[in-house]
């Protein structure tokens, strides 16, 4: 009896010993970050993992905002992110001893939804400013039915909030926007509310059959009244550039720690990951990205 107790002690103790190392022999990528992208990144991240078994990726949201503070702090390998970092944060970064690298790995065509009931089919960007700080309050006002206009957004954490804020409101957001953690809770909000206008991520609008979401439309915009409207269910609207709300999704990271991250990241923007991205909603990258993606390269 007491060899064998002797011998389960030893036995424990390099259970004990190797247990260390075994954990370090895997590896294990933090992602935090945008909203938008968590559900692309999450089942890209998923097929990656079946590929490589020895590697663990978790992938949770919050937010652009939670992402970047968290390579700045150095809590996260990657940050989804779908506005570019600001010149301050990127300073942070430095400061703290992170070189963080964007790398573009899909384009969005963010969508302006309405209540499946409105008439109306399509808006001009500077209406659609107007509507958001506060000028234009009732559809009449621009050729839809007579009926108040209920604003849903996103929430400041959210590079959603900040890219929509600078690129299409131009000025800053009414104080009666209800604030949404995310696009989901913003297709739903629009869905049960008759005068509701949502601005979301493309993927979030149709499923991976193209089918639009039901119980709301998505509307065609134009850049100015003399110009046409164009829908951004369409690949040619976003590759041509005549949709006029796109932008890049992101992931950043240490460029320090570039060997831990850069496997996926390739993985992301190999045709495997593009099918993903194009299944989930989202488009490939335009000539322009690639070569942003190419001075990195990726």
């Amino acid at each position: 009896m007491k060899k064998i107790f002797i011998t389960l002690i030893l036995s424990l103790c390099l259970i004990g010993f190797l247990s260390p190392a075994l954990v370090m022999s895997a590896t294990f990528i933090q992602v935090k970050g945008s909203d938008t992208e968590v559900n692309v990144v999450q089942r890209m991240a998923e097929n990656f993992m079946k590929k490589n078994p020895k590697v663990s990726i978790a992938v949770t949201g919050g937010g652009s905002g939670v992402g970047i503070a968290a390579i700045i702090n150095r809590t996260t390998d990657l940050a989804n992110s779908s506005r570019p970092m600001k010149s301050s944060e990127i300073n942070q970064a430095k400061a703290n001893k992170v070189n963080p690298i964007g790398v573009a790995f899909a384009v969005d065509g963010l969508s302006v939804i309405i209540n499946a009931k409105n008439t109306l089919k399509s808006l001009t960007v500077d209406q659609i400013g107007q509507i958001y700080r506060g000028e234009l309050t009732n559809w009449k006002q621009v050729g839809g039915p007579d009926q108040p206009i209920t604003l849903y957004g996103r929430q400041p954490n959210s590079g959603t909030f900040v890219f929509f804020r600078e690129g299409v409101v131009r000025g800053d957001y009414a104080n009666k926007m209800n604030q949404m953690n995310g696009n989901a809770q913003i297709l739903e909000a629009v869905k049960k509310d008759a005068g509701g206008i949502g601005y979301v991520g493309i993927g979030y609008v149709v499923d991976d059959q193209g089918k639009i979401a039901s119980g709301i439309q998505v509307l065609d915009i134009a850049k100015d009244s003399r110009s046409k409207a164009f829908s951004p269910l369409k690949l040619d609207n976003i590759l041509s550039g005549d949709y006029p709300i796109t932008r890049p999704l992101y992931q950043y990271f240490d460029g320090n720690n570039r060997a831990k991250v850069e496997a996926f990241i390739k993985y992301e923007l190999s045709p495997e990951g593009v099918a993903i991205i194009q299944k989930d909603g989202f488009y490939p990258l335009t000539d322009q990205w690639k070569k942003h993606n190419a001075q990195f390269k990726f």
